[in-house]
């Protein structure tokens, strides 16, 4: 508990889910495998971080964007060249 505590810090509270995790998927010397592992027959499931799937939330959020903004200006790029293009074209003779 002491890296997770030291006089200054107030949120320790916050920190002793982490603490209990590492400590219970640490190899032990004397068992030579996780408590987790000796008291339960199974891996410890790490699960999704919280503020994983919120920063991957806002990369999304990000993506989309971009997308968007290459989507109009391809179709403006689009336009222009469409305009350029047409500026030589003459009707097609029947």
């Amino acid at each position: 508990m002491r890296f997770f505590v030291n006089y200054r810090q107030k949120n320790w509270l916050e920190w002793l889910a982490s603490a209990e995790f590492v400590i219970n998927n640490k190899v032990h010397s004397a068992i030579k495998m996780p408590p987790f592992m000796a008291n339960y027959r199974r891996e410890l499931r790490k699960g999704i971080d919280v503020r994983r799937k919120e920063k991957m939330k806002k990369v999304m959020e990000f993506s989309e964007r971009i997308k968007k903004g290459a989507e109009i200006a391809l179709k403006r790029v689009q336009e222009e060249m469409k305009q350029q293009a047409d500026r030589r074209r003459n009707e097609a003779e029947v």
